[in-house]
């Protein structure tokens, strides 16, 4: 097993429940852990997860899609990261709304999804 990690995705996005959030858009922040199965026998992009196409699918998600809910967009990461790489076996996706409209001051808000691949997959 190994782990990739990609921390601090940053993002303009259109996520958000109120109206003028899909209007105006905001700067959306994600940090993806993947659990792989490593084949350690070389060094070949084959034998693991290629993380440009990692980003390249969060980017698309992030970028082409609108959820209401960061928690629904970190899960439709999850699912989506899931079905495409065969060797993640567990993952971790973070969705980091920075400039949530909240009243007073503070630093984050961010909704985290864990899944496991299920046994036999």
């Amino acid at each position: 097993m190994g782990r990739i990690v990609l921390e601090g995705l940053e993002f303009y996005g259109r996520h958000g429940v109120k109206p003028e959030e899909g209007a105006l858009g905001a700067r959306f922040i994600v940090d993806v852990e993947l659990e792989i199965a490593f084949e350690g026998k070389g060094d070949r992009l084959s034998a693991t997860v290629d993380y440009a196409q990692v980003h390249a699918l969060v980017t698309e998600v992030v970028t082409g899609e609108r959820f209401y809910l960061i928690e629904a967009l970190a899960d439709a990461l999850a699912n989506r990261l899931l079905e495409r790489f065969e060797r993640v076996r567990s993952l971790v996706v973070r969705v980091h709304k920075p400039h949530a409209p909240l009243q007073g001051v503070f630093r984050d808000v961010f909704a985290e999804v864990a899944k496991e691949r299920p046994a036999g997959e």
